[in-house]
C-alpha cells in the first residue's frame, strides 16, 4: 500500500536502513517505536523511506503511507491521514477493520458527528489510535508519513497523540504491546526558528519510543558511486568530479545534475531551481503544459483532475504524461493520482509561471473542485485556488467553509488562518456578493476568529481582533452581542497583563445586559468580572457578584460557566486555593469543566489545583496536578495558552526545586521551541540552574524577557534571576536597586505588593549581608549598609504579614522570611547559628538548593562561634548535595571554608569535580563524537552560533587551543568517558 516509483540505487545509507530495519523487527517482536527522518531537500529521505517499505510489505507488513501538501497559509486538517484512511478504505481487506471504527469516519468526510469541542477530537485519536493497534494485531505495521514540515497543526497534535499516548505505549494488564512502527520525515534546512514543527519534535525525542535519524550528506565517493549508477553510458572524469563538487552530498542534486548532463542548454547550472528547469524544457510542450497545471494542482494531482483542467484530448494526455514520467519528473501514484518526484521539482515549474498563467489554472481548479460539490473537505484547496486566481469573492465563500470544516474537526489554528483569510477578504467583495447567513457579518466573525486565536494560544492576535470586534459595534449593536464583544475582550486583556482596562470592560459588559431575565450571557459576563475585579483588588465585589452568578449559573445548568465561578471562588474564599475548601471546589469545577467539554476552564482549575499544592508545600502533588494539567493540554492542544504556560513554568520550577536539575534542564531544552514569545517567562527555571552552576550568562537571557510589551510573569523570574546575578557578581547596589524595581513594576493597582518581595528581600539581603560583613572584616563601619539592610527587612515583614481575610502565608513564604530575618541579622551584627538553624528548618518542605545555602551560612556560624564539631556535619552533608547538583559556586565556597577552618576533608586527592557546567556536558560529549557546531545545535535543539560560544566556554576552562585538544584533555581527566561514535 505505498508507492516504489523509485529507479535509482540507494547508495551509501547501509548503516541508516539497517538502524530502520532494526526498528521494525523489534515492531515485528511488539516493542512498538517510531523514528524521526530528518534531512535537507533532496538528500534522500523518501528515497530510503521507500526501501524501508518496499523492504517491510515484503516480509508481511502493512504499510501505510500518508503525505503533508504545502498549501501556503491554507491549513488542510488531518491531511496525511485522511490519505491513509482512504488506502484503508479502498482495500476491501481492511473493511472490518474501518466497521468497527466509525468515529474516523469524520476524517474520511462520511461521519454524521462534527468534532466540535475537545472531547470530540480525543474521542477521533483515541479512534484513529485504536484503529492502528487493531490492524497491528493483524499483522505488523509500518505507518510512513513523509514531509511533516508541511503537516497542518491538527495533523500535528494527532501525530504527538499517537507516539505520546497512543499505540507506542504498551497496553494496560500486561497485554502484548503494538507490533507498529512509525517512521516521518520533515526537512531540517526548512526548520526556521518559529516553524511550528520545531515545538513538537523538541517534545517527540524525549519520549522514550522516538529516536531521530538525521540524514548527512553523502561522502563525494558515494556520490561518485550513485553519479555512476544513474548513467548507462560512462561520462568522462571531468564531467563526474564537476557533478560530485556541485551536489554537495545531496542526491537529488547528483541526479538532477546527472540528468541535465549533454542537454542543449548547455553547462550545468549552480542552483538547483536551474538544473529542474533545465529538465523540464527538455519535454515537448505538451508534456511541459501538462508539468505547468500539475504544479498548480500541488504535490499530488488525480488524473481526472489534470485532464480537465489541461483540456487536452485523453490520448495526448497520456502521451504527456508518459513523457514527464519518463524523465522522472512525475511518478505514477495510488488510485489514478500522479505526484511530483520531488517537492523541490514542483516548486521550481510553478514559479517559473507567468502570473497572468498561474492565476488562470488556479481559477481552472477552483472551478473543477466546485463542480465536484461544496464539501468542507474540499473548502480548503477551494479557497486557496479561488484567491490565487484572485476570484475574491468565491474566495471567502470558500475560506469561511474552511473555516466552519476546522471548526467541527477541532483545528483552532486552521480555522483563525481561514476566518483571518475571509476577514481580510471582507472589504474588497461587494455586499451583494458576500455569502449572508446568522453570524455571517464582521464583527461576528471577527469574534469568532477572536475565541479561535485564543484557544489556539495567540493571545496578543486574540486582544487585537476582539478589539476589532469591538471598533466595528455601531450605537444600534444588538445588546447581548455587545456584551460579549466586551466581557470577550476583557478576558483576553487579561491574559496579557491589562487588568485596569479589563475591569473597565467587564463593568460595561454587565452594565449592558440585565441580569433579570436570567441568561447565559449574563452569566458569562459575571464570571469574567469576577476575575476582572479580583485582579485589581476588588475582592468584595468579586465575591458578591460570583455568588449570585452561580445560583444563576446552576439553575440555567451552564456547567463551564459554574465551574469557572466556582475556580473563582475557591481563589476568592478564607482558605484560599490551598485550603481544604478550596480544593474541594477546585476539585469540583474541574469535573464540570470536563463534562461541559470546555478544556480552557479545566486548565484553570487543574492549575489552581497545583499551584495551591504548591503554596501549601506539597511539591510532589503538585507534580501531580501539573502532569495531568499537561497532558490534558496536550490532547486538547492548548499547550501553548495561558495556564497550561504557568504549568509549563511551575512544572519546572517543581523539578528545580525538589533538586533534579538536570531534568530540569532537559524539560526546558525540550520546551525551548515550544512557548510562544510571550511564554518565554516558563523557562526561567533553567536560568536559575544556569545561574547556581556559575553561569552568568543566564542573566543576559533573563534580560530578554523584558523587551515587548509588560509581562507580569516575565517581569517577575526576570527580576528573581537579575537579582541572583547581581549577588553573585558581589553587587549588592545593584541588587537592591533590582529588587526596587521588579517590586515597583508588579504592584498591582490597589498597591498590593507581591509574594515575591520577600523572596527578593532576602536574596538582595544576603548581598548586602556579604559587603557588610567584608567591611567589619577591614576594620571599617558597616554603618552605610544598615539602613539598606532595615529597608530590605522591614519590605520582607510587611508581605509576609496577611491581612485578616487573606489565605494564611505558605512555607515557601514563611521560608523566605527565615532566610531574610536571618541574612538581616548577618548584615547588622554578625552570623547567628540560631537564626540560620531556623532558616535550614523552614526550607525542608523540599527546597532542596535554598536548604544547601541556609546549611552553608549555618556551617560559617557554627564556625564562627567555635562549633567546630557541629560546623563540620552541617559543611560535609551540603558539600555532597552541592556536588550532586553541580553547584559550582556554593560548593567553591564551602571547600574554601573547609579549608580555612580546617573542617573535614574536601575533595579526596586526585579527585576533581567538573569545570563544565551541565550544558557544556553535553556540548564536550557531542565535541568527542566529532560533531559540528551545526549538527551539535541540532541535536540539542539550540543554535549554531550557541553551540558556538560554548565550545569557546570549553576551550577556555580547559585551556586547550582547539576542538581536539579540548577532547583529549577532557579524557585525560575523565571528563567524559569514550565512547563508540553514533552513526548518522
Amino acid at each position: 500500500m505505498t508507492e516504489t516509483g523509485f529507479a535509482t540505487p540507494l547508495i551509501g545509507r547501509d548503516e541508516d536502513l539497517a538502524r530502520l530495519a532494526d526498528v521494525l523487527e523489534r515492531a515485528r517482536r511488539g516493542e512498538a517505536g517510531a523514528v524521526l527522518v530528518a534531512g535537507d531537500a533532496g538528500v534522500g529521505k523518501t528515497r530510503l523511506l521507500d526501501e524501508v517499505a518496499r523492504r517491510a510489505a515484503g516480509a508481511g507488513t502493512t504499510v501505510l503511507t500518508g503525505h503533508c501538501v504545502d498549501l501556503g497559509d491554507v491549513g488542510l486538517p488531518y491531511l496525511p491521514f485522511t490519505e491513509v484512511l482512504g488506502m484503508l478504505a479502498a482495500d476491501e481487506r481492511f473493511a472490518p477493520v474501518l466497521a468497527a471504527h466509525p468515529v474516523v469516519d469524520r476524517l474520511l468526510g462520511s461521519g454524521s458527528e462534527a468534532v466540535r469541542d475537545a472531547g470530540g477530537r480525543l474521542r477521533l485519536f483515541e479512534g484513529v489510535a485504536q484503529l492502528l493497534a487493531d490492524l497491528a494485531d493483524r499483522a505488523p505495521v509500518l505507518l510512513v508519513l513523509e514531509d511533516l514540515h508541511w503537516a497542518d497543526q491538527s495533523s500535528r497534535d494527532l501525530l504527538r497523540f499517537l507516539l505520546s499516548r497512543g499505540v507506542l505505549q504498551r497496553p494496560a494488564g500486561g497485554a502484548p504491546a503494538h507490533r507498529l512502527a512509525v517512521l516521518a520525515s520533515y526537512r531540517s534546512d526548512d526548520l526556521h526558528r518559529r516553524h511550528p514543527l520545531r515545538p513538537l519534535l523538541a517534545e517527540l525525542v524525549r519520549l522514550p519510543a522516538v529516536e531521530r535519524l538525521e540524514l548527512r550528506p553523502l561522502a563525494d565517493a558515494e556520490v561518485t558511486r550513485l553519479v555512476r549508477a544513474l548513467r548507462t553510458r560512462p561520462l568522462p572524469e571531468a564531467t563526474v568530479r564537476r557533478i560530485v563538487e556541485r551536489a554537495e552530498g545531496n542526491a537529488f542534486y547528483a541526479e538532477e545534475l546527472v540528468a541535465a548532463t549533454g542537454s542543449e542548454a548547455g553547462g550545468v547550472p549552480s542552483g538547483l531551481a536551474d538544473v529542474l528547469l533545465i529538465r523540464v524544457e527538455q519535454l515537448s510542450d505538451t508534456a511541459q503544459q501538462v508539468l505547468r497545471t500539475a504544479a498548480v494542482a500541488g504535490r499530488r494531482v488525480e488524473h481526472d483532475l489534470l485532464r480537465d483542467a489541461v483540456g487536452l484530448p485523453e490520448d495526448e494526455l497520456e502521451s504527456a504524461l508518459r513523457e514527464a514520467a519518463g524523465h522522472q519528473l512525475l511518478v505514477p501514484g495510488e488510485r489514478d493520482t500522479y505526484a511530483f518526484r520531488h517537492a523541490l521539482a514542483r516548486e521550481a515549474v510553478y514559479a517559473d509561471l507567468l502570473p497572468g498563467e498561474r492565476a488562470r489554472l488556479h481559477g481552472a481548479f477552483a472551478r473543477l473542485l466546485a463542480g465536484r460539490g461544496r464539501s468542507g473537505e474540499t473548502a480548503a484547496e477551494r479557497a486557496h485556488h479561488y484567491r490565487e486566481s484572485h476570484d475574491l469573492a468565491e474566495a471567502l465563500t470558500a475560506s469561511l467553509e474552511a473555516a466552519d470544516h476546522a471548526q467541527r474537526v477541532g483545528a483552532p489554528a486552521e480555522e483563525l488562518r481561514h476566518l483571518e483569510t475571509a476577514l481580510d477578504l471582507w472589504a474588497s467583495v461587494d455586499a451583494a456578493a458576500r455569502p449572508s447567513g446568522e453570524g455571517v457579518d464582521r464583527v461576528t466573525l471577527t469574534l469568532r476568529a477572536s475565541a479561535a486565536a485564543a484557544h489556539a494560544g495567540e493571545t496578543h492576535r486574540a486582544v487585537s481582533l476582539t478589539r476589532g470586534a469591538l471598533a466595528g459595534i455601531g450605537a444600534d449593536a444588538d445588546a447581548e452581542l455587545a456584551a460579549r464583544v466586551r466581557y470577550t475582550l476583557a478576558g483576553n486583556l487579561m491574559s496579557v497583563d491589562s487588568l485596569t482596562a479589563a475591569f473597565a470592560y467587564s463593568s460595561e459588559a454587565l452594565s449592558l445586559i440585565p441580569a433579570e431575565p436570567p441568561s447565559r450571557t449574563w452569566v458569562w459576563a459575571a464570571a469574567t468580572h469576577v476575575m476582572a475585579a479580583r485582579h485589581i483588588g476588588e475582592n468584595e465585589a468579586a465575591l458578591r457578584v460570583a455568588r449570585h452568578a452561580l445560583g444563576v449559573a446552576e439553575q440555567l445548568r451552564v456547567k463551564d460557566a459554574q465551574a469557572d465561578l466556582l475556580v473563582s471562588l475557591a481563589v476568592l474564599g478564607p482558605g484560599g486555593r490551598s485550603g481544604a475548601a478550596g480544593r474541594k471546589q477546585l476539585a469540583e469545577a474541574r469535573e464540570l469543566a470536563r463534562g461541559a467539554g470546555n478544556a480552557p476552564v479545566e486548565m484553570r482549575a487543574l492549575f489552581n489545583l497545583a499551584i495551591g499544592s504548591y503554596e501549601s508545600g506539597d511539591l510532589e502533588g503538585c507534580l501531580r496536578w501539573v502532569t495531568e494539567g499537561l497532558e490534558r493540554a496536550r490532547r486538547a492542544g492548548l499547550l501553548s495558552s495561558p495556564y497550561p504556560l504557568e504549568m509549563r513554568y511551575l512544572h519546572l520550577v517543581v523539578l528545580y526545586t525538589l533538586g533534579h536539575w538536570d531534568e530540569c534542564l532537559r524539560a526546558a531544552a525540550a520546551d525551548a521551541a515550544v512557548l510562544p514569545s510571550a511564554g518565554g517567562y516558563a523557562m526561567a527555571p533553567a536560568l536559575y540552574v544556569a545561574l547556581a552552576r556559575g553561569d552568568l550568562e543566564a542573566a543576559e537571557r533573563a534580560k530578554s524577557l523584558l523587551d515587548g510589551p509588560f509581562d507580569w510573569m516575565a517581569a517577575l523570574v526576570a527580576g528573581i534571576v537579575l537579582t541572583e546575578a547581581a549577588v553573585l557578581r558581589g553587587d549588592p547596589q545593584a541588587a537592591v536597586e533590582r529588587v526596587r524595581a521588579t517590586v515597583e513594576a508588579l504592584t498591582d493597582e490597589a498597591g498590593t505588593r507581591p509574594d515575591v518581595t520577600v523572596r527578593l528581600a532576602a536574596l538582595a539581603l544576603s548581598a548586602v549581608a556579604d559587603a557588610a560583613v567584608e567591611l567589619r572584616s577591614a576594620g571599617g563601619e558597616s554603618h552605610q549598609w544598615r539602613e539598606t539592610a532595615d529597608q530590605l527587612v522591614a519590605l520582607a515583614r510587611e508581605v509576609a504579614r496577611r491581612d485578616e481575610d487573606a489565605p494564611p502565608q505558605g512555607p515557601e513564604g514563611l521560608a523566605w522570611l527565615a532566610r531574610a530575618e536571618a541574612e538581616w541579622t548577618r548584615a547588622v551584627s554578625g552570623p547567628d547559628a540560631t537564626a540560620w538553624e531556623k532558616a535550614v528548618a523552614a526550607f525542608d518542605y523540599g527546597d532542596v538548593y535554598e536548604r544547601l545555602r541556609c546549611q552553608v551560612r549555618y556551617a560559617e556560624a557554627l564556625l564562627a562561634a567555635d562549633q567546630r564539631q557541629e560546623a563540620a556535619a552541617q559543611a560535609g552533608a551540603a558539600r555532597t548535595v552541592a556536588e550532586r547538583l553541580g553547584a559550582a559556586p556554593l560548593l567553591e565556597r564551602l571547600d574554601g571554608l573547609i579549608r580555612r577552618g580546617r573542617l573535614a576533608a574536601g575533595p579526596a586527592d586526585g579527585e576533581r569535580s567538573s569545570p563544565l557546567t551541565a550544558r557544556e556536558q553535553d556540548v564536550l560529549r557531542l565535541l568527542a563524537r566529532g560533531r559540528s557546531n551545526r549538527q551539535i545545535g541540532e541535536e540539542l535543539f539550540i543554535t549554531g552560533k550557541t553551540a558556538s560560544v560554548h565550545v569557546s566556554n570549553i576551550l577556555a576552562k580547559l585551556g586547550a587551543a582547539s576542538r581536539t585538544e579540548a577532547v583529549a584533555i577532557a579524557y585525560r581527566q575523565g571528563l567524559v568517558a569514550p565512547e563508540h561514535q553514533a552513526s548518522g
